[in-house]
C-alpha cells in the first residue's frame, strides 16, 4: 500500500507537493527617513546635537533651530555618553512627568569641539593642580589667571638655586696641613714660654700666611677661572661624537616644543629665562635674604627657567638635542643686564615694574631696587658642554652624572673647581644680533 504524498494549489492554480508555507510573523519594522548631509554641522546632526543641548535644525521646517531636548529612552539612558553614570556622577533621578529627564553631573558638561570630535576634557597647559581639576594638562606656558605670572609645567626646569661652584683638595692632603700646624702651634708656645723665642710661632705663621691668600684667591677667582675653562675647552662636531664621552658643543640654539618668554620684557621663543630682584641694604635697613650683609646688594627675587632645545654646531652643522627639562641640573652662566634701577625718586614713574611686582605679591616700599633681566633668545651662539647620549637616530647632549672638574690652573694660581650639571654659557652681550631661524 503506496503513502500518500501531500500537496498544495498555489494561487496560480499550480498543483504542487510538499505542505503549505507556513507564514510567520513580521517584526515590526521602524520608520526611517533619509538623514540629510550636515557637512559637519553640529546643529544639522540630529541626536547628537541634542545630547549636547545644542539647537538642532529641523529639516523639513523652515523656523528657527528647536531648542526643546527630547526625552532620551531607557536604552539611551544606558548607552548614550551623555547620560552614563561614572565613579564620580550621582544616579540619574526618576521622574515621571512628561518633561525632560532632569540630569545631575558632578562637574559642567565638556562643551563638543568644533570638529564633532568628544574628547576626555580641554587640552591646558600649566603644572598638574594649577588650575584645579584634572583636565589633561601640557608642560606649554601658561599666565595665571589673576596675575600676569608665567607658569610652566614638569618639562621646564625652575633653577631656585644659583651655580655652585667650589674647589676641592683631597681630604689626606687637609689632614696633614691641620696635624703639621697644631704641632708647630704646640711646640712654638712650649718654646715661647721656656726659652722665651717666638722663631717656631714665626715660621708656622710663615706657612699659614700663604695658604689663607690661596684659599681667599680662590674662593674669589674661582668662577672667573671657571668661565676662562669653559672658553678655552676644544669645541666638537656633533658628526664625529662618541656616545658617553664628555664633549663642548658651539652653535646657534632654536626652541624645542615648549618656548619661553622673558617675565619683563616679554622676549619671545627663548630657550633660558632669567629674572632676578636686587635690593641695596644701608645702615639700618631691612635685609633681602638672611645672607643680606649691609652696604651691599642682596637678591630678594629670583626666577629663572630652562627648557629643552636644539644646537647646530658650526663645523658639521648637524643637530643635537640638550636635554636640559624635567628638573635636570643646569649650570647657566648668563650674564643679565639691569633693566630698571629704582630709587625713592623715580619709583611712581614705572607703572610696568609696579605691576610686575604687585604680580608676584612684593611690596614696594620706600627701597633702593635693581631689576635684572637675562635671557637666551632663539637663533643665539651659546657653548654647553655635557654628555654625549644616542638614543635610536637622536644624538642628545645630557648634564654629567658626576660633577666636573677645571684640574688646577697653576698660571691663575686656581686649585681644581667643581661645578654639577651640564654648563651652558651665552655671550656677555643680551642686545647682540641673532642668527635668524
Amino acid at each position: 500500500m503506496g503513502s500518500r504524498i501531500p500537496s498544495h494549489q498555489l494561487s496560480s492554480g499550480l498543483y504542487v507537493s510538499g505542505r503549505p508555507e507556513q507564514l510567520k510573523e513580521r517584526l515590526p519594522t521602524m520608520g526611517s527617513r533619509a538623514v540629510p548631509y550636515t557637512g559637519g554641522d553640529i546643529k544639522k546632526s540630529g541626536e547628537l546635537g541634542k545630547m549636547f543641548d545644542i539647537p538642532v535644525l529641523d529639516p523639513s521646517s523652515n523656523g528657527p533651530p528647536s531648542t526643546k531636548t527630547s526625552r532620551p529612552s531607557s536604552s539611551s539612558q544606558h548607552n548614550s555618553g551623555s547620560v552614563r553614570s561614572g565613579p564620580n556622577s550621582g544616579p540619574v533621578s526618576k521622574h515621571t512627568s512628561s518633561g525632560p529627564i532632569p540630569k545631575k553631573f558632578s562637574g559642567p558638561m565638556v562643551p563638543l569641539q568644533p570638529t564633532g570630535l568628544i574628547t576626555s576634557g580641554p587640552v591646558v597647559s600649566g603644572p598638574q593642580g594649577s588650575l584645579g581639576g584634572g583636565g589633561r594638562r601640557s608642560g606649554h606656558m601658561e599666565h595665571a589667571a589673576s596675575t600676569g605670572k608665567a607658569v610652566y609645567g614638569t618639562a621646564v626646569t625652575s633653577l631656585s638655586e644659583g651655580v655652585k661652584v667650589g674647589f676641592r683638595v683631597s681630604k689626606a692632603v687637609v689632614w696633614v696641613f691641620l696635624v703639621v700646624v697644631a704641632m708647630g702651634l704646640l711646640v712654638g708656645a712650649f718654646l715661647m714660654v721656656a726659652v722665651k723665642k717666638a722663631v717656631i710661632l714665626i715660621a708656622v705663621a710663615g706657612v699659614l700666611a700663604p695658604v689663607m691668600v690661596l684659599i681667599m684667591w680662590n674662593y674669589f677667582w674661582g668662577k672667573r677661572g671657571l668661565i676662562e675653562f669653559v672658553k678655552n675647552y676644544p669645541d666638537a662636531e656633533i658628526r664625529g661624537a662618541i656616545d658617553g664621552k664628555y664633549v663642548k658643543v658651539t652653535g646657534v640654539v632654536t626652541c624645542g616644543s615648549i618656548p619661553l618668554e622673558s617675565s619683563y620684557h616679554k622676549e619671545t621663543r627663548c630657550v633660558y629665562v632669567s629674572t632676578e630682584l636686587y635690593e641695596y641694604k644701608g645702615w639700618g635697613g631691612k635685609p633681602a635674604n638672611p645672607r643680606h650683609r649691609c652696604f651691599s646688594w642682596g637678591c630678594r627675587y629670583s626666577e629663572k627657567y630652562v627648557a629643552d632645545f636644539y644646537i647646530s654646531d658650526f663645523q658639521s652643522g648637524l643637530r643635537a638635542l640638550v636635554k636640559v627639562g624635567y628638573g635636570a641640573k643646569v649650570a647657566p652662566f648668563v650674564k643679565p643686564a639691569t633693566v630698571v634701577d629704582i630709587t625713592k625718586e623715580n619709583r611712581d614713574l614705572s607703572p610696568g615694574f609696579l605691576s610686575w611686582l604687585a604680580d608676584r605679591s612684593l611690596s614696594s616700599d620706600d627701597r633702593v631696587m635693581r631689576l635684572k633681566e637675562g635671557y637666551i633668545k632663539e637663533g643665539s651662539t651659546v657653548s654647553v658642554m655635557g654628555v654625549v647620549q644616542r638614543h635610536d637616530n637622536v644624538l642628545m647632549i645630557v648634564p654629567s652624572a658626576e660633577p666636573v672638574s677645571t684640574g688646577c690652573q697653576w698660571s691663575r694660581c686656581l686649585l681644581p673647581t667643581y661645578v654639577d650639571g651640564l654648563i651652558l654659557m651665552c655671550d656677555d652681550n643680551q642686545n647682540a644680533d641673532v642668527i635668524p631661524v
